[in-house]
C-alpha cells in the first residue's frame, strides 16, 4: 500500500473519530427552551419522590426481607441509599449546569462527545420505556389484588392463554395495564404543571398511607421478631449485602428530578437541593417503613407478593388491609407517572440535536409538552405492558440505569479536570491577591506567587509534580481522561473478579488473591494519577465535593451491580445498542445540529445568579424564581 492511500486512511479514520466525538456546543442560547419553565422544587421533589417511593415499598420490600436479608434488611435499604446518594450527587451537579431534558444524554454529550451521548441517551429511552411498563404490571396486579384475581381469571377464561411458561411473554394479554399507561400518557400530554399537581396529590397521599404503616408497625411491634427464629442476620452479612444490590433498584427514579430541569423555573438550585431532599426523604421513609414491617411479625412469614397485607393478616386485621391496597395504587400510580414523564422528554432531548426524527421535537404550542413523542412512545409502552412480563421487563431496565450511572460519574471527573480551553461554562473570576502597592520590595514574580490558583492551571500536574516522568507528556486533561477510563476497566476487572471468583478466593487461591492485589494497585494508581493535577473547582453552580473519590465509588458500586445481572440480560443490551447504532449512523450522525453548525466551542455562558453553591450550603437554599427565556406568546394570553 502506498504511502499516499496510508495517509488517506489516516485521515479520514481523523476526521471520522472527531466527528463521532464532536461535543455538544454550548451557546448563548444553550438555557432557552420551548418547553415551559413552570416546576419550583417542591414540585421536583415530590416527582422525585413518588418516582422512587411506589414501587419499592410494596413490592420490593417482601422479596428483599423473606429472601434475601430477613429483619437485616432495614440496613440494606441504607446501604443502597448511600449507594445511590453517590449516583445522584454526580447527576446534581450536571442538572444545575446543564439543565436540560435528556439528563444524563445532555451531560455526557457536552461532556464525552456525541457518540458517548447517544449511547447513553439510546439507553436512557430503554429504562424508562421499561419502566413504564413494568410499573404499569405491578399497578394491574395490585388493582387485580383487591377482586381476588378475578380479572386475570375472567381474562384467561374469555381470551385464554397469551404464553405458557414464557420468560418474556405475559401468560394472559394485560389489558388494566394497558389503559392505565394510556390513561397516565394522556395526564403527561396535558402539560408539566398539570402533570405536578396531580403527581403531588398522589405522592401526598401515599405518605399518608406509608405513615399509618409505620405508626401501625412501631404499635404492634415485637422485638423478638429480630432475634426468632434465625436473628437479625438469618441469611449472614452476604445476605445483607445482595439484599442491598436489590434495593438500589428502589431508587433509580432519581434521574426524573434532572430531567425535570428543562421546565425548572431555577434550575441552578431546584435540582440538587430536589436530588439531595428526594433522596433524604425516600431512605428515611425505607428504612421506618421496613423495620416496622420487619417488627410486626416475624420475617419468615410475609408474603413477598402482598408483604403488608399478609402481615395485618397474620396479626388479624383485615381493614388495614384495603388501606395498604390504597397506599399501593396510589404509590404505584406516582412510580409509573415518573417514567412517563422522562420518557418523551428524553427522546425530545436527542430530537433537538437532530440524533433521531425531527418530529419528536415538535413541542404543542398550548401545552408545551413534546406531543410526537408522548403519543407514539406512550402506545410503545402499552403494547410492552399488555404483552410482556414484569420480571423481563425490569431486569433489562436495570442495565441501561447503571450504564448511564457509570458514564455520567465518569463525566464528571472528566469535566473537572479539562483545562480552560476546553471548559464551555462561565467560572468564578480568579480572585487577585492583596498587596501594598506602596511596597517597593514587591515584585511581579511574588505577585504571581502569592497568587491563588489560576484558570489557566487546570488539567495540568499540580506544582511540585511538574516534572514527574510520563506524565508530564500528557496535554492538560489527557492524563485524567486516561486514568478515567483505565480504572473503568480496573474496576470491570475487579467486580468480575469477586462475583465470578468468589468461591476461590474464599478458598485463599493464591493466583486469586494476586490478580486482585494487581487490580486494587491499578486502581490506586488512576485515582493517583487524577488528584496529581489541578482541579477545577470555579464552577458557578453546584460542585460535588471530594472529587475524584465519589465518582470513583459510584462507578464501582454501578460496575459490580451490573456484574450480577444475567448473561441474557447483557445480550438483550447488546442486540438494544446494535439498533441504536445503525440508526445513529445512518440518521443521526448526519442531521446532528453539530453537523449542519460545524465543530468547536461556543462562548462560555453560565448563570448570573449566586456563585459557588456547596453542600453546606443545600439546606439554606431560598425559592427563586427567575425568567430563563423570553415570554411566551400563550403565557400572555392566559393559557
Amino acid at each position: 500500500m502506498s504511502d499516499t492511500m496510508t495517509s488517506k486512511i489516516a485521515d479520514g479514520l481523523g476526521r471520522f473519530w472527531g466527528v463521532i466525538n464532536r461535543k455538544k456546543t454550548v451557546a448563548d442560547d444553550f438555557y432557552e427552551t420551548p418547553l415551559k419553565r413552570c416546576l419550583n422544587t417542591f414540585d421536583i421533589t415530590l416527582l422525585g419522590i413518588g418516582h422512587m417511593i411506589g414501587a419499592g415499598i410494596y413490592v420490593l420490600t417482601g422479596t428483599v426481607v423473606k429472601d434475601l436479608a430477613g429483619p437485616s434488611a432495614v440496613l440494606s435499604y441504607v446501604f443502597a441509599g448511600c449507594a445511590a446518594i453517590l449516583s445522584a450527587l454526580c447527576y446534581a451537579e450536571f442538572g444545575a449546569r446543564v439543565p436540560k431534558a435528556g439528563s444524563a444524554y445532555s451531560y455526557t454529550y457536552v461532556t464525552l462527545g456525541e457518540l458517548w451521548g447517544f449511547i447513553i441517551g439510546w439507553n436512557i429511552v430503554l429504562e424508562h420505556l421499561l419502566g413504564a411498563s413494568a410499573v404499569a404490571r405491578a399497578w394491574s396486579g395490585a388493582f387485580d389484588s383487591l377482586f381476588n384475581g378475578t380479572i386475570k381469571a375472567g381474562t384467561l377464561t374469555h381470551i385464554g392463554h397469551l404464553s405458557h411458561n414464557s420468560p418474556w411473554l405475559s401468560e394472559y394479554p394485560d389489558f388494566i395495564s394497558f389503559t392505565a399507561v394510556v390513561v397516565v400518557f394522556i395526564i403527561i400530554g396535558c402539560g408539566a404543571k398539570f402533570t405536578m399537581n396531580f403527581n403531588s396529590v398522589f405522592t401526598i397521599i401515599n405518605i399518608i398511607v406509608i405513615v399509618f404503616l409505620i405508626c401501625a408497625g412501631f404499635y404492634y411491634s415485637d422485638g423478638k421478631n429480630w432475634t426468632y427464629p434465625k436473628g437479625f442476620f438469618p441469611y449472614g452479612f452476604g445476605g445483607t449485602l445482595s439484599g442491598a444490590a436489590t434495593c438500589f433498584f428502589a431508587y433509580i427514579g432519581f434521574e426524573g428530578i434532572a430531567v425535570a430541569g428543562e421546565e425548572a423555573k431555577s434550575p441552578e438550585r431546584s435540582i440538587p437541593v430536589s436530588t439531595v431532599s428526594a433522596l433524604s426523604v425516600v431512605t428515611f421513609l425505607y428504612v421506618l417503613v421496613t423495620i416496622a414491617l420487619t417488627l410486626m411479625v416475624p420475617y419468615t412469614n410475609i408474603d413477598p407478593n402482598a408483604a403488608y397485607p399478609s402481615a395485618y393478616e397474620y396479626l388479624g386485621l383485615e381493614w388495614a388491609k384495603y388501606i395498604v391496597a390504597l397506599g399501593t395504587l396510589f404509590g404505584i400510580t406516582t412510580s409509573l407517572l415518573g417514567s412517563a414523564f422522562s420518557l418523551p422528554r428524553a427522546i425530545y432531548a436527542m430530537a433537538s440535536d437532530g440524533l433521531i426524527f425531527k418530529i419528536f421535537a415538535y413541542v404543542h404550542p398550548k401545552t408545551q409538552t413534546p406531543i410526537w413523542g408522548i403519543l407514539c412512545f406512550g402506545f410503545i409502552a402499552a403494547m410492552m405492558a399488555l404483552l410482556f412480563e414484569i420480571e423481563a421487563l425490569v431486569e433489562f431496565m436495570s442495565i441501561g440505569t447503571l450504564l448511564a450511572y457509570t458514564i455520567v460519574a465518569a463525566s464528571v471527573i472528566i469535566l473537572r479536570y479539562l483545562p480552560v480551553s476546553k471548559c464551555q461554562f462561565e467560572l468564578k473570576p480568579e480572585q487577585e491577591p492583596e498587596t501594598n502597592q506602596d511596597d517597593p520590595e514587591l515584585t511581579e514574580d511574588s505577585s504571581i506567587i502569592k497568587k491563588s490558583k489560576s484558570h489557566d492551571d487546570f488539567g495540568k500536574l499540580k506544582e511540585r509534580l511538574r516534572e514527574m516522568p510520563f506524565l508530564k507528556s500528557f496535554e492538560p486533561g489527557n492524563a485524567a481522561i486516561l486514568a478515567t477510563f483505565a480504572m473503568i476497566v480496573m474496576f470491570i476487572c475487579l467486580s468480575a473478579l469477586l462475583i465470578f471468583g468468589y468461591s476461590y478466593l474464599s478458598n485463599g487461591a493464591w493466583w486469586i488473591i494476586l490478580l486482585l492485589i494487581i487490580f486494587i494497585v491499578a486502581v490506586i494508581l488512576c485515582f493517583l494519577t487524577m488528584v496529581a493535577h489541578e482541579k477545577n473547582d470555579a464552577f458557578l453552580t453546584f460542585q460535588l465535593p471530594f472529587v475524584p473519590l465519589i465518582p470513583s465509588l459510584s462507578m464501582f458500586v454501578n460496575i459490580l451491580l451490573m456484574m450480577k445481572l444475567q448473561s441474557l440480560t447483557w445480550l438483550r443490551l447488546a442486540i438494544w445498542l446494535a439498533v441504536g447504532l445503525i440508526l445513529y449512523f445512518s440518521y443521526g450522525i448526519w442531521n446532528s445540529k453539530e453537523n449542519r453548525s460545524g465543530t468547536g466551542y461556543g462562548q462560555m455562558v453560565g448563570y448570573s445568579g449566586d456563585a459557588a453553591l456547596s453542600c453546606s450550603t443545600i439546606g439554606n437554599f431560598e425559592e427563586e424564581v427567575r425568567e430563563q427565556q423570553p415570554k411566551r406568546r400563550e403565557e400572555e394570553e392566559g393559557y
